[in-house]
């Protein structure tokens, strides 16, 4: 039998005016975009032109504390979703929602709203929700612990996915000669009760178009690498290396057979923060402008914030102190971070200009057929299956993707040139899961 050609994935990260920290003070950038519904319409379009799979949306649950040097008042992502939903057709929609600050019914409602309204588009980003100010607006003092918070997560998501499938896909009969709206004997109750929620169902809607929206996860520790391989079928991570990113890679992937899963089922898409130009110099050019109007403050209280320490009292000049063994904050992109400062010797004010750009993904500066030849190297090297694009700024950043690296991505047979399915499920080439018995959450 034949085996189906691999194809690229990939995936636009939707940041506001763009993912270096002084976009926003760009130019060609207007600061007030990301309060413009125009500019993320303009973003969805783009990002379908190029026939992209999908775009996410990020989000936090506090505001930033470095409010003073940038912007950090960004939508609701499900809202945006819904609105971005109704000026597009085919791209994947995936929003990033906690399992540690909300609730599996309102949230399991939420998704499967947004599913029916894209017709089999949404995504769900999953996160434990890390930072510390996140905690203070939830009735909390201090953010629960990082092995609470996946427990939490465990038992949310089983949850979640008894609600979607508390109905029957053929529940809703809608006979208008019997008058039978639906078979009430395929919409079940699904009586959770579990350490951490109690939940009768079922759901006040229909399964969602995918059965389950896409699950998507980001998080690189131990525990998030465990969650992802029992649990998502995309993975969002950080990489500053196509060395680091193949060893993450084979060892996610080793991971799925103890969840009886294959490889195949889950997809891994680090993200790319590309700076392109027609020659290597103007690349460069764009990447250097860009830096220096980045405020060494604000990337000083950036990385205090990654690194769940504060480095305010410390040199800009020196290496970075000696830093706890631990946190309940973002473990992997601390560890990603503090591993790259002590391998290359880097200042903190070097570190703060390395992570700039990109806050700890890989960024590379070359033309098109440059950018177009690195991703086919991880694509091809067993580093990824995908990429998260991660534009520096937007909307110029994604233009320049979609119009001059997609196009050789095509032309080399690594990526579509034309839409072939309908759902984010059929993108991705993942399978629609059949309806599981309530009692799987029961035991979660």
């Amino acid at each position: 039998m034949a085996t189906q050609k691999r194809e690229l994935h990939l995936n636009a990260f939707v940041h506001g005016t763009g993912h270096h920290e002084a976009s926003w003070r760009h130019p060609d950038v207007d600061p007030a975009a990301e309060q413009d519904i125009a500019h993320y319409i303009n973003i969805a379009k783009t990002a379908e032109r190029g026939k992209l799979d999908s775009l996410f949306l990020a989000d936090g649950l506090a505001i930033s504390s470095n409010i003073r040097y940038n912007a950090y008042s960004s939508f609701e992502p499900l809202t945006l979703l819904s609105a971005l939903a109704t000026a597009t057709a085919r791209i994947g929609l995936i929003a990033t929602a906690s399992t540690t600050y909300n609730q599996p019914y309102s949230l399991a409602r939420a998704l499967a709203s947004v599913d029916r309204i894209s017709a089999g588009r949404a995504g769900w980003n999953i996160v434990t929700s890390a930072g510390q100010g996140e905690a203070k607006n939830f009735n909390l003092t201090d953010r629960p612990a990082h092995a609470l918070r996946y427990e939490r997560a465990h038992e949310f998501l089983e949850t979640t996915k008894a609600l979607w499938d508390s109905w029957a896909d053929d529940a809703v009969v809608a006979n208008k000669e019997t008058g039978i709206y639906s078979d009430a004997e395929k919409i079940n109750t699904i009586d959770h009760h579990g350490k951490h929620f109690q939940v009768k169902g079922p759901l006040n809607l229909p399964r969602p178009v995918q059965g389950h929206p896409l699950l998507v996860q980001a998080g690189s520790s131990e525990a998030g690498k465990e969650f992802a391989a029992r649990h998502a079928e995309a993975v969002f991570t950080a990489h500053l290396s196509v060395e680091s990113a193949r060893e993450f890679y084979a060892n996610l992937k080793g991971r799925l057979g103890a969840f009886g899963r294959f490889p195949e089922e889950l997809l891994i898409l680090p993200g790319i923060s590309a700076y392109i130009g027609d020659t290597k110099e103007e690349a460069q050019e764009k990447y250097d402008f860009l830096n220096s109007l980045a405020n060494t403050e604000y990337g000083v209280q950036q990385l205090s914030q990654q690194l769940d320490f504060d480095l305010s009292g410390y040199p800009l000049d020196g290496e970075l102190p000696e830093l706890p063994a631990g946190t309940d904050g973002a473990q992997s992109r601390k560890k990603l971070i503090v591993d790259v400062a002590r391998k290359d010797s880097l200042t903190i004010r070097a570190l703060t200009a390395k992570l700039a750009g990109a806050r700890g993904h890989f960024t590379f500066i070359g033309t098109p057929a440059q950018v177009a030849d690195e991703i086919e190297l991880w694509f091809t090297t067993g580093a990824a299956d995908g990429f998260n694009i991660m534009p520096p700024t937007f909307p110029a950043g994604l233009d320049d993707f979609v119009d001059k690296v997609v196009p050789l991505l095509q032309e080399r047979g690594l990526f579509r040139t034309e839409y072939s399915g309908q759902t984010l499920r059929e993108h991705y080439g993942l399978t629609r899961p059949e309806v599981q018995l309530a009692e799987q959450a029961q035991s979660a």
